[in-house]
């Protein structure tokens, strides 16, 4: 006797809406990012985000009384996915954005998912690559590299040298994707305020020898609503938004929001900081939106 096939979540209204909300807001925090780092420097505004985040993120457990328990397994675990997940991509990302604008390094961040499947082919032994996915890998690097293509010309220009730097936090991303399988089963919301929390540690000598408090400047107006933003609500909320997606949609929908958020950086990039891409740039993001679709396999050429 054979068992029914489990049928696999369905996308409601009420999922798309959240999904696209999410979009915006990690859309957002590439947008809020390029305003940041262009008066507080990179390592600065990675302590910043994580710090008010974890905080953020504290206070709403507090509230909704989550039980909370920790060990030493567990800590380890968050000090490396706080690595990972967070210090490694936001440091190369910030330095790469006080150069290239938000819908660029938004862009160059979706190859995420295509780093991960890399990485997950050589560490797992579930996820391999497949036909349509090599063809997906394939594309998504020719994207980045004809977006790159006359800088690097150029003799590797300082927007090369940028968007190498967010190249290598999006890959820092994919070695935390596989690493955050351990946290399966365990409350994703103790798990993201715990590597928040893991990070802000991590943060403080490094600011305190490359970026002395004593060196920065008050920010303007626009500077500390951009730091809350990029915090409160394109990291803590964004992570309550996105476990209630996972929960409701899982895995497979969710993974939906990757071809989301560059339209919404590129949008917030035009309308608000005067962002324009040039032809070879969306050349490139074809190429990667391409890629992504491939890998993602809701294509009618699928083949596995």
């Amino acid at each position: 006797m054979t068992s029914p096939a489990i049928k696999a979540p369905t996308m409601t209204g009420a999922d798309w809406a959240m999904l696209i909300a999410l979009a915006l807001l990690w859309g957002g925090s590439f947008f809020f990012a390029r305003i940041v780092v262009l008066e507080i420097a990179p390592f600065t505004t990675v302590l910043l985000r994580v710090a008010i985040a974890a905080a953020t993120l504290w206070l709403y457990i507090a509230l909704t009384r989550r039980a909370v328990t920790l060990d030493r397994q567990l800590v380890v675990a968050l000090v490396v996915m706080g690595l990972l997940n967070n210090v490694i991509p936001f440091s190369f990302i910030f330095y790469g954005q006080t150069v290239i604008g938000a819908g660029l390094a938004s862009v160059i961040n979706a190859m995420t998912p295509i780093w991960t499947l890399i990485i997950a082919n050589f560490l797992t032994a579930d996820e391999k690559i497949t036909l349509n996915k090599a063809l997906g890998i394939v594309c998504g690097f020719v994207g980045v590299a004809v977006m790159m293509g006359g800088d690097l010309l150029a003799g590797l220009a300082a927007s090369a040298l940028a968007q190498v730097s967010v190249l290598a936090g999006a890959l820092s991303y994919g070695f935390a994707a596989v690493y955050g399988k351990r946290f399966v089963g365990r409350d994703p919301i103790v798990v993201s305020a715990g590597q928040l929390t893991a990070s802000t540690v991590l943060m403080l000598p490094i600011v305190a020898m490359v970026d002395p408090v004593g060196d920065l400047a008050m920010p303007s107006a626009s500077v500390v609503a951009s730091v809350l933003g990029l915090a409160v609500v394109c990291t803590a909320l964004a992570y309550v938004l996105y476990f209630r997606i996972l929960a409701s949609a899982g895995a497979t929908n969710i993974s939906l929001v990757t071809f989301l958020i560059p339209p919404s950086a590129i949008a917030l990039g035009a309308m608000f900081l005067g962002e324009v891409m040039s032809a070879q740039q969306m050349a490139g993001i074809a190429l990667i939106a391409a890629g992504l679709a491939l890998i993602d396999g809701r294509v009618p050429w699928r083949r596995s």
